[in-house]
C-alpha cells in the first residue's frame, strides 16, 4: 500500500495519501477538490546501515560505480 504525493490544482495544496487501490478516489484534504495530480516522488533505499534518498544519489542504482558509462545505462 503505497503513499503517494499529490497536488491540488484548485487550492495549490500538496499532500500525501495512502492509496489502497488504483480505483480509489482522492480529494484534497484542504478544499475537498477533485482536481488532483499525482506528483513524482523521491524514494529512499538502504545502503549498508544508512538510508539514502534517491534524489541525493547519482548514477544508476544497479551498479556501485555511479558512472553510467561504465554499466551502459544512460
Amino acid at each position: 500500500m503505497p503513499i503517494y504525493e499529490f497536488h491540488c490544482s484548485g487550492c495549490g495544496e500538496n499532500f500525501e495519501e495512502l492509496v489502497m487501490s488504483q480505483a480509489a478516489t482522492i480529494n484534497c484534504p484542504k478544499c475537498q477538490g477533485s482536481e488532483i495530480k499525482k506528483l513524482m516522488s523521491a524514494f529512499a533505499f538502504k545502503a549498508g546501515d544508512n538510508f539514502v534518498s534517491s534524489s541525493a544519489s547519482s548514477g544508476c542504482g544497479s551498479c556501485s560505480t555511479h558512472n553510467c558509462g561504465t554499466c551502459g545505462s544512460s
